[in-house]
């Protein structure tokens, strides 16, 4: 028995000491697995698309060895909202987003890339050829998206604002299944806007029913994030025990200066919701401004049909005196002075009103805020971006210390910062500026922390396998950061600027950043969720 002993002994020593061969070979770093554990001095080793080793030894010969003395090195972090299909199907580089360490764009508010078209005509994409597409373009970071259900409901409804059939409710629900089985991740809903607010509760279980059997998730952009925060969030706790499924709630806030105080009570429901059981998530973005188009303060109601549909009701002199009694009810918390206008379809009045807010336009154009809003949207055709002022900071950085929000960007993803747009920062800093100003700064959470909620959390949250985590046999999508230096740039007065710190990343094992570069590599693959290749 002491023979065999001592010969496996012997033999386990002499495999240590053989060097193993792979591919990439990150040596010497601040190792952060993604589970929130103590950081430890270590290496990391690449095979193909895989890591292979996670540790303290160092008996590897590579092909490549980078030396990560006083770097972090990480999972890839994961951005939870990400409107980069179409910018990515334009560029994939994805500079915006790599810049920040970010391998995991994560689609789905509302919208999604497919279904769309008409089922059986040339023109119909599935959900799964959607992303498929995207894939096969070209792109630097792994996609993945949810379905949206304002999606489901054009396919079968379209514009109308009223409750779905009988008939028309078994088709969405099949709809779900073909995408669930496709690699959808769950069910996305945007509910403050149309069409996806015509969509009553009892819809979005059914929807969430269908999702859950497949093991999916629900996440939701709620009804409402002011003074009715907390029955929308009511809402989203009904559907997650009705569906029995998980629940996340988009970019986690309480907007308007009124309701601020609102938002401890809102953490307060969802925490006795998780003391319940329920499994309730959220994300959010890391700024105290919030950006979507002038839709935020124009009513659901006169936007049945479509774009088009409602600003032409919105010429209507019958219409336009209801409407700006409701524009008006929405000022009075959310300040004409503190809507700044960034976006606008005709260039002509992007020269005249970009970077300007409605008060200013309204009296350079001689109206009321009201009506500004109004004529600005038919001018320009279009429902103009704005960035909304509505949060405080002091509700960030509460947010932040919650140990079950993860983070999001809430925008595209930009490569090319030499075109003439604006956007909000939050585009090219929202991880970023976790890390350096709420880490390091400001010490607000731990580097275990934030890392955890940029990576393993979010990746559980999503049920995909195999990423999120610094673990053997996991995908390689990895981050190599200087903690000194991590920071976001971009500011609303100029918010085309990249963040610094991050200095290599590998998306499947391949390097997309080298030194801060781009390395002309598109690596990104179609993340799929649960219910993949599951059939009835």
């Amino acid at each position: 028995m002491k023979k065999i002993l001592l010969g496996f002994l012997l033999f386990t020593a002499s495999c240590d000491s053989e060097p193993i061969a792979v591919d990439v070979l990150i040596s010497g770093g601040s190792i952060h697995d993604g589970s929130g554990m103590n950081e430890y001095i270590g290496n990391v080793a690449i095979k193909n698309d895989t890591i292979f080793y996670v540790g303290k030894k160092k008996n590897f010969i590579a092909n490549q060895t980078i030396d990560a003395t006083g770097k972090v090195v990480s999972p890839g972090f994961i951005n939870m909202l990400s409107w980069g299909y179409n910018t990515l199907m334009q560029d994939g580089r994805s500079l915006s987003d790599l810049k920040q360490g970010v391998t995991l764009e994560v689609f789905g508010e509302g919208t999604s890339p497919g279904p769309r078209g008409s089922i059986g005509s040339n023109n119909y994409v599935s959900f799964g050829e959607a992303m498929e597409k995207l894939e096969s373009s070209g792109v630097s970071t792994n996609i993945a998206s949810y379905l949206g259900a304002a999606t489901v409901r054009i396919q079968e409804i379209g514009y109308a604002n009223r409750k779905a059939s009988s008939s028309e409710m078994e088709s969405m629900r099949n709809i779900v299944k073909l995408a669930m089985m496709q690699g959808a991740i769950g069910i996305g809903s945007s509910l403050i806007y149309a069409p996806g607010d015509y969509a009553d509760t009892d819809e979005l279980v059914e929807l969430s029913k269908i999702a859950s059997s497949y093991g999916g998730r629900y996440i939701s952009h709620m009804r409402n994030e002011d003074f009715r925060v907390l029955e929308a969030v009511d809402e989203l706790l009904e559907i997650a025990e009705r569906a029995n499924i998980p629940a996340e709630i988009y970019h986690l806030k309480s907007s308007r200066k009124p309701n601020w105080h609102l938002l401890d009570s809102v953490i307060d429901k969802v925490e006795k919701a998780r003391d319940k059981g329920l499994k309730i998530t959220a994300d959010m973005y890391t700024y105290p401004a919030s950006s979507t188009g002038l839709t935020g303060v124009i009513p659901t109601w006169v936007q049945e049909g479509g774009t088009q549909a409602w600003i032409n009701r919105m010429k209507k002199p019958e219409i336009r005196e209801r409407l700006f009694k409701d524009i008006r009810k929405e000022l009075s918390e959310q300040p004409p002075e503190d809507i700044l206008m960034v976006g606008f379809n005709k260039q002509s009045m992007s020269n005249k009103y970009r970077g300007m807010n409605i008060a200013e336009a309204a009296k350079l154009r001689g109206e009321s805020p009201e009506e500004a809003i109004v004529n600005l949207i038919i001018e320009d055709g279009s429902r103009i971006q704005c960035i909304y002022f509505s949060m405080s900071e002091e509700n960030v950085r509460k947010k932040i210390m919650l140990p079950w929000v993860s983070f999001d960007s809430d925008a595209g993803s930009y490569s090319d910062i030499s075109k003439d747009f604006i956007t909000h920062p939050r585009a090219f800093g929202s991880f970023a500026r976790v890390l350096g100003k709420y880490v390091r700064d400001e010490k607000l959470i731990s580097m275990e922390e934030a890392i955890r909620r940029l990576s393993g959390f979010p990746a559980d949250n999503l049920g995909i396998s195999k990423r999120g985590y610094l673990r053997p046999g996991y995908f390689a999508d990895v981050v190599i950061f200087d903690p000194q230096i991590i920071n976001d740039k971009a500011t609303f007065e100029e918010p085309l600027q990249f963040a610094v710190g991050v200095e290599q990343v590998f998306v499947n094992g391949v390097q997309v950043i080298s030194d801060s570069n781009h390395t002309g590599k598109y690596p990104g693959r179609f993340v799929k969720g649960p219910g993949f290749n599951i059939t009835d």
